[in-house]
C-alpha cells in the first residue's frame, strides 16, 4: 500500500539548539521537527513554541545557546505505522489536542513517519469537495494590521494574540496581503546573513521595516461560500497554511487555515455516519 504520510522527517538530537532547530524549519519549509534520541522520537519544537520562549525567557542567552529540549513539547501524540492510514482518527487526535501532527513509530518504537495538517488537508481537499462551505469552518475573530505598521508592532500582535499570521488590510477593511512568523524568520537578519548573535531573530533590519516592506504579492483568498475543498486545494497549491476569506462585497470577513480544514475532516467522517443512518431509517 502506498504510505499516505512523510516519511521522510526532520530531526534534531535533545542537545541541538535553538538556532539549529530553526535552520532545518527555515532549509526545509517546516513549521516543527522532531526531537530523537537515536531513532526514537522523544518530543517535538514547533516555530510558536520557540517565539513563546523567547518572549518570556529573561537571560542574554543566544539562540545557539538554549538547547532544544528545554523548549520540547514532550506529550506528544504517537500512532504505529499500521494505523497510518485511518486519517480520521489522525485528525480528530490533532483537533482534540490542538497539535499539528502525528507521530508514526514501527513496532519497537523507532521513528517511522509523521503525519502533517498538510497531509490531512491534502486528502480533505482529493476525498472531501462538497460537504462544507468555508464559512462553516472559518475563525471569525481576526487580528489585522495596517501596511504602515511597524514589523516590531506586527510580531507584538502576534504574540499577544497567539496567533502565526496577520491579514493587513487597506482603511476600507479589505485584505490585501498576510505577514506570518514565517515571513519575519525568512527576511531575518539572523538567518539572511548568519553572523549575529541577537536574540530578535525575527525582527528583520531592526525596527526601520514596515509591514508594506514584506507583504507578499498575489494574496491568495476566498469566498466564505465557496467549497471548503477548494480553501483545501489552495493552501496546497499556493503552499500556505491560512486564506483570507471576503465576502461579496469583497469585505474581509475571516480567515480559514489548516486548522480549520483538519477540524472539519475530524468531523465529517461522524456526520456521514449519521446522515446514513437517518437515511436507512426514514
Amino acid at each position: 500500500m502506498e504510505r499516505k504520510y512523510s516519511k521522510s522527517v526532520i530531526t534534531v538530537n535533545p542537545d541541538s539548539s535553538v538556532y539549529e532547530a530553526l535552520e532545518k524549519m527555515q532549509s526545509n519549509s517546516i513549521k516543527r521537527v522532531v526531537i530523537c534520541e537515536n531513532t526514537r522520537p522523544l518530543g517535538i519544537i514547533t516555530e510558536r513554541d520557540i517565539n513563546k520562549f523567547l518572549e518570556s525567557d529573561k537571560t542574554a542567552r543566544a539562540l545557539d545557546e538554549i538547547l532544544v529540549k528545554h523548549l520540547m513539547e514532550k506529550n506528544v501524540v504517537l500512532i504505529t505505522d499500521k494505523l497510518e492510514d485511518d486519517f480520521y482518527q489522525c485528525a480528530s487526535k490533532m483537533d482534540n489536542f490542538k497539535i499539528g501532527s502525528i507521530i508514526i513509530t514501527d513496532k519497537n518504537g523507532n521513528l517511522s513517519g509523521i503525519i502533517s495538517r498538510t497531509d490531512l488537508v491534502k486528502s480533505y481537499a482529493n476525498v472531501f469537495g462538497g460537504k462544507y462551505l468555508v464559512k462553516d469552518f472559518m475563525t471569525k475573530q481576526l487580528v489585522t494590521c495596517r501596511k504602515t505598521d511597524r514589523i516590531s508592532f506586527a510580531l507584538d500582535l502576534m504574540n499577544q494574540n497567539k496567533v502565526s499570521r496577520l491579514v493587513v488590510t487597506d482603511e476600507n477593511g479589505s485584505p490585501i496581503g498576510l505577514v506570518s512568523t514565517n515571513t519575519l524568520l525568512t527576511h531575518s537578519d539572523y538567518f539572511s546573513k548568519g553572523t549575529t548573535r541577537s536574540r530578535d531573530y525575527l525582527l528583520p533590519l531592526k525596527d526601520k521595516v514596515v509591514v508594506n516592506d514584506l507583504l507578499e504579492e498575489n494574496l491568495v483568498t476566498i469566498n466564505e461560500d465557496e467549497d471548503l475543498a477548494e480553501a483545501a486545494r489552495k493552501m496546497i497549491k499556493s503552499k500556505i497554511s491560512g486564506i483570507p476569506v471576503i465576502d461579496s462585497n469583497q469585505k474581509l470577513v475571516g480567515v480559514v487555515s489548516k486548522t480549520d480544514v483538519v477540524k472539519a475532516f475530524s468531523d465529517v467522517v461522524p456526520h456521514e455516519k449519521l446522515k446514513q443512518k437517518y437515511e436507512e431509517i426514514y
